[in-house]
C-alpha cells in the first residue's frame, strides 16, 4: 500500500453560501448524556458544515436547544428512561431526508428499544453515515445490516468496541491494529476508524496511521467530537475515506494544541472542540 497523505479542504469560493457546505443530522443523546449529543453537533459545525440539526429524545429538547446557539434541534418520541423510543424510527428517517450525512450513536443509551431503533435505522438511512458509541453497541452481532447499505459508512470504534464487534478481545485488536482495521473494513464494506494511540483509518485497501494526538485526549467526550468532525467534513463533499483521515488528523492536532495550552491532565473534550479552528488553520484547511 502507498503512503496516504492527509488531505486539505478546498478553498471556499467568494460567492459561497451555507447551502454549499452540506447539512448534517446528528442522532444522539439520552438523559444524562446530552453533552455527548451537543459535542457531536458542535464539532460538525466546527468542521465547516453549512447547517447542523440535532435530534434528541423529546425530554432533552429544551436542554439541547439552550446549550446550542447555532444548531437546529428537534425532539422526538422517547421512553420513560429518557432514551429514544423505537417509534421514533419513522420521524428520524424523515429527518434523514433533509441531511447530506448522518451521525448516529453518541450518548444514545443501551436499552432494548434503542438497540431496536439503531438496527432499524442503519439499513434504511439513505445517506453517508458515521456510527459511534452506543450505535456501535447496538450493531454487535448484526453486522450483516451494514451490507444492506448503499451509501458510505464510517465506524469509529475504540479497541473495546472493536473487540465486541469482532467477537474477540481488546488485546487481540491491539496486537495488530492496522490489520484489525483493514480486515474489518474490507469484510464489511465500511471505513473503519480504530481509535487510540496512532488511530488507524482503513477502507480495506488503503490504511492511514495517525501521527497527531496525545494521552490527554483519553477523556470523556473526545470521541464525540471526532464523530461530528468527520460527519462535517463528509457534508462538504470530501470523499469519505479522505474525510475520515483529515478528521482524525485535525482532531489529534487540536488535542495537541489543547495539551500545550492546558496540559494533558487538565484538558477536556470541550478544549479539543474549541481548538479545532486553530487546527484547521495550522494544517492550512481554514
Amino acid at each position: 500500500m502507498g503512503k496516504v497523505e492527509v488531505p486539505a479542504l478546498p478553498v471556499r469560493p467568494g460567492e459561497a453560501h451555507k447551502g454549499d457546505f452540506g447539512r448534517v443530522l446528528v442522532i444522539a443523546g439520552s438523559r444524562g448524556m446530552v453533552g455527548a449529543a451537543c459535542l457531536t453537533a458542535s464539532a460538525a459545525l466546527r468542521a465547516g458544515a453549512g447547517l447542523v440539526r440535532l435530534a434528541v429524545p423529546e425530554c432533552l429538547w429544551d436542554v439541547a436547544a439552550t446549550k446550542l446557539t447555532c444548531v437546529m434541534t428537534v425532539g422526538l418520541p422517547d421512553t420513560a428512561e429518557g432514551m429514544f423510543a423505537s417509534r421514533a424510527a419513522k420521524p428520524l428517517l424523515a429527518e434523514c431526508q433533509w441531511a447530506d450525512v448522518v451521525a448516529l450513536g453518541p450518548g444514545l443509551g443501551r436499552s432494548e428499544e434503542t438497540t431496536e431503533l439503531v438496527r432499524t435505522l442503519v439499513p434504511d438511512i439513505e445517506r453517508p453515515l458515521v456510527i459511534d458509541a452506543d450505535g456501535l453497541f447496538s450493531l454487535a452481532g448484526v453486522l450483516d445490516l451494514l451490507a444492506a447499505r448503499k451509501d458510505p459508512t464510517v465506524l469509529t470504534p475504540h479497541p473495546g468496541e472493536m473487540a465486541r464487534l469482532t467477537e474477540t478481545s481488546a488485546g487481540a485488536v491491539q496486537a495488530d491494529r492496522s490489520a484489525s482495521a483493514c480486515d474489518f473494513a474490507g469484510r464489511h464494506g465500511v471505513i473503519c476508524v480504530l481509535k487510540g494511540a496512532g488511530t488507524v483509518v482503513s477502507d480495506g485497501k488503503r490504511t492511514y496511521t495517525n501521527t497527531t494526538g496525545n494521552p490527554g485526549m483519553a477523556t470523556g467526550g473526545t470521541g464525540d467530537v471526532l464523530t461530528g468532525l468527520i460527519a462535517g467534513l463528509v457534508a462538504q463533499r470530501l470523499p469519505t475515506f479522505e474525510a475520515a483521515v483529515l478528521g482524525v488528523y485535525l482532531h489529534g492536532l487540536a488535542g495537541d494544541l489543547a495539551a500545550d495550552m492546558f496540559g494533558q491532565c487538565g484538558m477536556t473534550a470541550s478544549d479539543v472542540l474549541d481548538l479545532l479552528p486553530d487546527a484547521f488553520m495550522t494544517h492550512g484547511s481554514a
